[in-house]
């Protein structure tokens, strides 16, 4: 018994040192370091980046494009004819060589003059996705602080209970202590000291436990804040009271009407229905002519003359200029299609928009009912725990003048025991949400 304690005192010493060395992580220090290294939160960064070079090619496409190209060919003629004629490079040329070379270069620029406004839809279309990769940025950035306020409340939690079950456990060894005593003198039989034991190993089992559990808890959150180093990691343990767990809690209906108007899910929802409004604008916009001007400068040179290759790049220099009227008559049903696939959107994004608002109220009175029985819950394990601790207080002491039984001191200390951690939980997770509908309704 004395080695098991000498070893468990140097295992909480080596713990205590080497937490004394870890950096103290606020929860804002958290959310700050996540948003800006969780990796989930940078890819939707990196999508909100290829949404805004979409947007930037559709300002472009309003612009006219101007393309220059050159060819150049050599033809073989293994039987000419003499006399005969030869087109090349645009111009006829009388010539019996059986290799020719021609040559073209040329600038052409086109402009469209009007698409029944589907290029400004588009750029609409895109400045729109462009936001909407903005809120699913939000929203994953939202998911994020939820998910680390929840663990921050986990490991505040398990760190108390780990006090708890050290109290437990220093109870249970004195017990032990008192029992072998008992035993020595007569006073106890070897079978209700064998039961001290068995609790005192119980109440060690129960603290390693607990110590696991808030390591798996740190475990999650470094995995959060993409930590990957070993470097030793603890977080500030802020003042929590009683009040705290019981402050009054806000409204229901309140929050919800405020994260109707924040919520980046119910904002994406709203802007997709816009989306698909303009959808529909684009697709009827095939039915409409389309105009476009275009222009170009193109000259040419071949083997076929002795001018020189300057004097041909003169000569054969000319401008050219058009335009382009496209009316469409029969689009084999694209047009209508396109309408009906826009249209077909919008309701979909109207149903996702009642499902993100059935969420949402579900999420927050959830969050809000929890309080609520978790508040009323704290409030009945106050006096559960004051009456449990003052009950076993007597029942220790008259255990030690020996008036009650070990059956009726472990009793004592179980319901202690219960009452000690009922009291805690409810208090923290009265406390987590609380926060949470804060969260939801500041945004």
């Amino acid at each position: 018994m004395i080695r098991q304690r000498l070893a468990y005192a140097f295992l909480s010493l080596f713990f205590a040192v080497n937490a004394s060395y870890a950096r103290q992580w606020t929860l804002q220090e958290c959310i700050d370091y996540a948003l800006r290294n969780n990796i989930s939160l940078r890819k939707t960064k990196v999508s909100k980046l290829s949404a805004f070079e979409d947007y930037a090619q559709s300002r472009a496409a309003l612009l006219p494009s101007l393309s220059a190209s050159t060819s150049h060919g050599i033809t073989f003629q293994p039987f000419p004819e003499s006399g005969d004629a030869i087109v090349a490079g645009g111009l006829v040329h009388s010539s019996v060589d059986k290799f020719y070379y021609n040559g073209s270069y040329g600038v052409n620029g086109q402009w469209t003059v009007w698409d029944g406004r589907r290029t400004h839809n588009q750029i609409k279309l895109n400045e729109m996705a462009l936001r909407q990769a903005d809120l699913d940025s939000a929203q994953t950035a939202n998911t994020i602080q939820e998910q680390i306020v929840q663990l921050f409340v986990q490991i505040l939690y398990s760190a108390e209970a780990i006090t708890v079950h050290e109290a437990n456990l220093e109870t249970s060894r004195k017990n032990e202590e008192r029992g072998e005593a008992f035993t020595q003198v007569g006073k106890m039989s070897q079978a209700d000291l064998q039961q001290l034991i068995a609790t005192r190993a119980q109440d060690e089992y129960d603290l390693v436990e607990a110590e696991s559990n808030l390591r798996n808890y740190k475990r999650q959150l470094r995995q959060l804040l993409q930590l990957t180093d070993d470097e030793p990691f603890d977080i500030v343990v802020p003042e929590t009271t009683d009040e705290m767990a019981l402050q009054e809690l806000p409204l229901l209906n309140n929050v919800y009407e405020s994260a109707l108007r924040h919520r980046p899910e119910i904002q994406n929802a709203i802007l997709g229905m816009d989306m698909s409004r303009v959808q529909t604008d684009m697709a009827k916009a095939q039915r409409l002519p389309t105009v476009a001007l275009n222009a170009s400068a193109i000259t040419n040179t071949s083997s076929l003359t002795e001018k020189a290759w300057g004097t041909q790049l003169k000569n054969n220099f000319n401008l050219g200029a058009g335009f382009t009227v496209s009316i469409p008559i029969l689009d084999n049903r694209a047009a209508k299609t396109a309408i009906n696939k826009a249209q077909l959107q919008m309701e979909n994004y109207q149903l996702q928009l009642e499902e993100e608002r059935t969420e949402l109220y579900s999420t927050i009175e959830n969050y809000w009912i929890q309080a609520s029985i978790n508040q009323n819950k704290f409030r009945a394990a106050q006096v559960a725990s004051k009456s449990q601790q003052a009950s076993y207080e007597l029942l220790s002491e008259q255990f030690r003048l020996g008036l009650k039984n070990i059956i009726e001191l472990m009793t004592g200390k179980d319901n202690l025991v219960a009452a000690r951690q009922n009291e805690l939980q409810s208090k923290y997770m009265t406390i987590l949400y609380i926060n949470l509908l804060k969260f939801y309704e500041e945004g």
